[in-house]
């Protein structure tokens, strides 16, 4: 993060700013990882809904 730091300050921004972009990027990070982690969940249980129909047609 330093460098993205480093490149935010020499574009004009004050250390203040930087630091309240570089916090904001993180937020908007975590929301993305707990999204995914959801879809990841998500898709997991309907994998396994299939494969138990599957079963089920093929086994009786």
């Amino acid at each position: 993060m330093a460098t993205v730091d480093d490149s935010v300050k020499a574009a004009g921004a004050s250390g203040d700013k930087a630091a309240e972009m570089l916090a904001n990027c993180d937020r908007a990070f975590a929301d993305i990882r707990s999204d995914l982690k959801l879809l990841k969940w998500m898709q997991g249980a309907t994998l396994v809904g299939i494969v138990a129909l599957i079963l089920r047609v093929f086994l009786n």
